[in-house]
């Protein structure tokens, strides 16, 4: 009779773990790329050569591509979204002191990616975006 006890404990074990951490997965800049381009952006890269400084460093890697409308997008993926205000901190201070006060509308956050755009995106643009984070 001992045993029964520890299988039930055993068992509710195993159901936790199957059920895996509530936490989300962080997004990446490799696992971004290939839908990017997918979604018709070009240029599409990773080279921290490219992708500017702040995006270059930050922890998931970086990004930036070219809408099929010709926005430039700058995906930086923090480690995770509590890193997020930081890397949008350093955004706010590199841009020129005229962008500042605007920054909002060409910059968001989704998790653990802050998005940077040349001038505010369409819905198209962010929509292709935001799906190819989910994915």
């Amino acid at each position: 009779m001992r045993r029964l006890p520890l299988l039930a404990a055993l068992g509710l074990v195993l159901v936790l773990a199957a059920c895996g951490s509530s936490t989300p997965k962080a997004y990446t800049a490799a696992g971004t790329k290939a839908c990017l381009v997918k979604k018709g952006f070009t240029g599409v890269t990773t080279d921290a050569k490219k992708v500017g400084f702040i995006a270059a460093f930050a922890a998931n890697g970086g990004l930036q591509g070219r809408s099929p409308q010709g926005n430039v997008i700058t995906i930086a993926f923090a480690a995770d979204p509590t890193s997020v205000p930081g890397i949008e901190k350093e955004y706010k201070r590199a841009a020129p002191p005229s962008l500042r006060p605007h920054i909002g509308d060409i910059m968001s956050a989704q998790r653990n990616a802050v998005l940077v755009w040349t001038v505010s995106p369409s819905q198209q643009e962010l929509s292709d975006v935001q799906a190819c984070l989910a994915g």
